[in-house]
């Protein structure tokens, strides 16, 4: 009787996979099926990757202003943030148009080569916006912070997701950090370095080539580290009866009528992405989301390096540089230590909608800085701008663990790509739209009604308010795997 129970007790309780060798998508099932603690040494790989990706954005933010009134495009000083807004505009328009194929195309052939395509794709972009003064940069840069996110579920179990998306949006953070103080430091060298560049140097004739030139050798660097990451994409052909093969394998190895069906219909049907609606709902969260972000960005830098004639706080580059450096070490202690916390506590959309009301409030404040004096100025921006900060980061990672969940692994690339163009768009008309009203602002500092910058906050608000709404129904539709989470 013993040894009968004990042979028939694999068939109830444990279901072991199947796995296909030489496929890099089993084996790295298999890897986390034997290893079921925090892939902490992949998860650092991934969050380098996305952080050398995202420098070459972050840098910008410092010497944008700067950038404009040197070119000499804008014939008055108001007019700064309409050329401005253009710039970042340009730049995630191009993006917008490629993020689909590149998701597609990670389905098919596999995440470790788009990665390499693209992260080189930056480098080199990027060493040209420096030498060539273009405002077009790489347009796949930014591609990864959307496609490293679902390489980032496919390397954890489970129950890691939301420390994995969470680490990897924290290099955005850490991009916050590192890349401001570049653009705000290696900008201009022969201004803020005479004795060391010359005015009739390359660095005199392209003023911001040397902060590229650093950022693409970082980036070269870390391109090289792609030899040990490993594929996460099942590779392994199906066969002509695919229905039987589902049967035989689940007969064999499944004893749960259920789970059974699952995978049956699974191999069977494939759902349309677009009819998704937890996959759409999760992914307009998303956009608006970015919108807000992209603009905040944006008109944060140009307001803060405004006069203060203007409304605005009459900051350097180093002092946004600063800003910007503080808020990002906060938002990396944020998600590291304090975010999983909070999701634990409140979930998924309390989190989003209590952070939501708590950006509403801030935005409010920001005009009123204008009056304070050092250093009560610096203290309250900073403290704002963390604040901030980490309320639009607690969204979008939410709005990530809520796209993952609403499709399978095969579907994910896919799934970020759409998720990935669309949001493109938005942060497109984001710089653009925000650049055009802080310009049309900084002409009316005497209207009747939300004079100067405050109607660039207003409106900023009422983004906000809209990112409140979405996240209740029927607006967002909640997959069943977070909601049973």
């Amino acid at each position: 009787m013993a040894g009968e129970g004990e042979a028939a007790r694999p068939l109830l309780e444990e279901k072991p996979d199947v796995y296909f060798d030489g496929c890099p998508g089993c084996a790295m099932d298999r890897r986390k099926a034997e290893n079921p603690g925090i892939p902490y040494g992949l998860f650092f790989h991934m969050w380098i990757i996305n952080l050398v990706t995202c420098l070459p954005v972050s840098s910008l933010f410092p010497f944008l202003y700067f950038m404009i009134r040197d070119l000499g495009i804008a014939k008055r000083v108001e007019d700064i943030g309409f050329y401005a807004g253009f710039v970042g505009a340009s730049y995630m328009l191009g993006r917008a148009l490629t993020s689909i194929f590149w998701g597609i195309l990670a389905d098919r052939i596999g995440r470790k080569p788009i990665i390499v395509i693209t992260t080189f794709s930056s480098l080199v972009f990027n060493t040209l916006f420096g030498l060539s003064m273009n405002y077009w940069m790489a347009i796949s840069t930014r591609f990864l912070l959307g496609f490293l996110n679902a390489y980032a579920v496919e390397v954890s179990r489970p129950e890691h997701h939301t420390i994995g998306l969470s680490l990897v949006n924290t290099s955005w953070a850490i991009a916050l950090i590192i890349g401001p103080a570049i653009g705000g430091y290696l900008a201009q060298p022969t201004e803020k370095f005479p004795n060391l560049f010359s005015a009739d140097s390359l660095f005199g004739r392209f003023p911001y080539v040397l902060l590229c030139l650093f950022i693409s050798i970082i980036c070269f660097i870390v391109l090289i580290s792609y030899i040990w990451l490993p594929e996460t994409l099942h590779t392994h052909k199906v066969h002509k009866k695919k229905d039987d093969q589902c049967r035989e394998s689940l007969i064999t190895y499944l004893s749960d009528s259920k789970e059974f069906d699952k995978q049956c219909s699974t191999s069977t049907k494939n759902k349309g992405l677009l009819t998704n609606w937890p996959l759409m709902s999760s992914i307009v969260l998303y956009c608006i989301t970015c919108f807000d972000d992209m603009a905040y960005s944006e008109i944060f830098s140009l307001w803060a390096e405004s006069d203060k004639k203007y409304g605005g706080l009459s900051f350097s580059s180093e002092d946004v540089g600063n800003v910007l450096v503080v808020t990002g070490a906060s938002i990396l202690l944020y998600q590291t230590f304090i975010y999983p916390h909070i999701v634990k506590v409140l979930g998924l959309i309390n989190s989003s909608r209590v952070a939501t009301i708590l950006s509403m409030v801030l935005l409010f404040t920001y005009p009123p800085m204008a009056n304070l004096s050092r250093p009560w100025l610096s203290i309250v921006v900073n403290i704002a701008s963390m604040l901030k900060s980490c309320s639009i980061a607690t969204i979008v990672t939410c709005s990530f663990i809520l796209q993952n969940n609403s499709v399978p692994q095969d579907q994910r690339a896919t799934a970020n790509g759409i998720a990935t163009m669309l949001m493109s768009l938005f942060k497109a008309f984001a710089p653009a739209g925000a650049g055009i009203v802080f310009s049309w602002a900084q002409k009316h500092q005497h209207a009747s009604i939300f004079p100067g910058d405050q109607m660039v906050f207003f409106l900023l608000d009422i983004v906000v308010l809209f990112e409140l709404i979405w996240t209740f129904k029927p607006f967002l539709d909640i997959p069943k795997q977070s909601s049973s989470s």
